[in-house]
């Protein structure tokens, strides 16, 4: 019996050699644990009083079959029927004598083994579940991965058809994303490349001479935390300079909600700049040719009625309103040209605003005391910043008697500055007939006038404020108006501080 086992092993190892199992049915290779139980039974059982522990090895068939993952009832039923039936023969040789270990071999051993076998077919079937799901996720991932690189295909081939330049930056300044049309526009403002190794790029102020200093650079403001809009740079140089409106929003992080980066919009507006500044030539010509006209009617009907005292009451009366009238156009005229000049660049200086507030004061108390309105000024001294005395001198008196001439009844107009965070700002104050939110969201419109001021025939003709904010965003700066009808209106002005201070983040509200 022991010969006969052993070389049924024999067979069975070249079998395991020589036969091509891959080219057979799955099943087939099955018959290798069932024989080798059948060829330990006859080991076992020619051996047993020289060598009694055979029966162990028919752990290596049990774990063939029970890890096959296939005939899972079967595996099971002969894990233990084939360790059963190796012990079986000598336990009925012993009878009716049977000893202890005869016993356990017949009843213990197979037992574990069919535990063993279970164990593992567990095992296997918690592996085969596991593998299942790892294939499943890797199938949705796969599928998420396509659907996200058809998205990002989408969207990039979207940003590559409009005709605005994009750029997106995360909160350390890397560039996230660029589309061709700002590598186009980049290519205006680098024409050489050599930003890449240092070199300063062409992108100037709305002067289009003076190179935009870094910190006002627009991605560099977008990384700062700023949202803007309508800022205008230039690229470029010569016949080939373009004027850019650029527009910044912030972007939060996923995780605690902070800064997380930043989409800077670029949009060619060189047309409409062109368009914008051929119109006001075309007013300031205008107006100029109006001006002499009008100074020689505005002369001669002085000359007639200071030198004919004798004129009838009728013919007096028509000459005033004549002269009335003509003073009006000529106030028109004047503003019209202000408001031409309003787009020349500014000439930047270490200005005393405290000191431009004084004039601007000084030079309407005349008409605060006709008007029955107090003038109060509440400005440290010295308060230095870079500015265009002139210009901005010029925006502060538009800001000045403009709070006098709407408060018809008489009040208090107030100027407040004070300087903080890298900014300068100026505030004026009234008390007069206010507007509605609706109204302060226009009131800085060529022309506009509330209905309030109409009403009350309030002379002027809206050109004031918007030749104001034309200055003021000269200078780098905004303003912005609130207001509430019947309870005045506050004017708050922006400006950089200049070299004495870097501008932050965002020019902050008077608390």
């Amino acid at each position: 019996m022991f010969l006969t086992g052993v070389v049924l092993h024999a067979i069975l190892f070249l079998a395991c050699l020589l036969v091509p199992w891959e080219r057979l049915e799955p099943h087939a290779s099955l018959a290798i644990p069932i024989l080798d139980l059948l060829a330990l039974c006859f080991t076992r059982n020619g051996a047993f009083g020289v060598i009694p522990g055979l029966t162990v090895l028919s752990v290596f068939p049990v774990i063939w079959l029970a890890a096959s993952g296939m005939l899972s009832k079967t595996s099971l039923i002969l894990s233990f029927a084939g360790p059963f039936l190796i012990a079986l023969p000598t336990l009925l040789a012993r009878l009716p004598t049977p000893t202890a270990s005869d016993i356990s071999s017949v009843v213990l051993f197979p037992l574990m083994m069919f535990a063993v076998a279970l164990s593992i077919r567990l095992a296997g079937s918690y592996a085969r579940l596991q593998e299942r799901r790892v294939r499943h996720r890797d199938r949705v991932l796969r599928q998420l991965l396509a659907a996200s690189r058809e998205r990002e295909n989408l969207l990039q081939t979207i940003l590559d058809t409009i005709d605005v330049g994009i750029v997106a930056v995360d909160s350390k300044g890397e560039t996230l994303l660029v589309n061709n049309q700002q590598k186009a526009f980049l290519g205006l403002a680098d024409p050489t490349g050599n930003a890449q190794a240092g070199g300063e790029q062409l992108i100037f102020g709305q002067d289009r001479r003076t190179p935009l200093p870094p910190e006002k650079d627009p991605v560099k403001r977008a990384l700062q935390g700023e949202t803007y809009s309508d800022y205008l740079v230039w690229f470029g140089a010569g016949t080939e300079q373009r004027a850019m409106s650029t527009a910044a929003r912030g972007m939060k992080n996923d995780v605690d909600g902070g800064f997380g980066g930043a989409v800077v919009f670029f949009r060619d507006q060189t047309d409409v700049v062109n368009a914008l500044a051929a119109k006001d030539e075309l007013v300031a010509n205008v107006s100029h040719e109006f001006g002499s006209p009008l100074t020689a009617i505005l002369g001669n009907l002085d000359i007639v009625m200071r030198g004919a005292p004798e004129l009838e009451a009728g013919a007096r009366r028509g000459l005033e309103v004549a002269e009335r009238n003509a003073e009006r156009l000529r106030v028109l005229v004047q503003d019209l040209l202000s408001s031409a000049a309003s787009v020349e660049s500014v000439q930047l200086r270490p200005t005393d605003l405290a000191g431009l507030v004084e004039n601007s004061l000084g030079s309407a108390r005349a008409q605060a005391d006709a008007a029955n309105v107090d003038l109060v000024a509440d400005v440290p001294a010295p308060l230095w910043a870079d500015a265009d005395p002139l210009r901005l001198g010029q925006a502060l008196d538009n800001l000045v008697s403009n709070a006098i001439k709407y408060s018809p009844g008489g009040g208090l107009v107030s100027v407040r500055a004070t300087r903080d965070d890298g900014w300068v700002r100026l505030e004026v104050q009234d008390t007069g007939m206010g507007m509605t939110e609706d109204e302060a969201a226009r009131i800085f419109n060529r022309f506009f006038r509330t209905a309030a001021a109409r009403q009350a025939a309030i002379p002027g003709v809206g050109l004031g404020l918007s030749i104001t904010k034309s200055i003021v965003e000269r200078h780098g700066g905004s303003i912005t108006c609130s207001s509430r009808p019947g309870k005045g209106s506050t004017f708050t002005v922006a400006l950089p501080a200049g070299p004495s201070g870097n501008p932050g983040p965002r020019p902050p509200a008077f608390n």
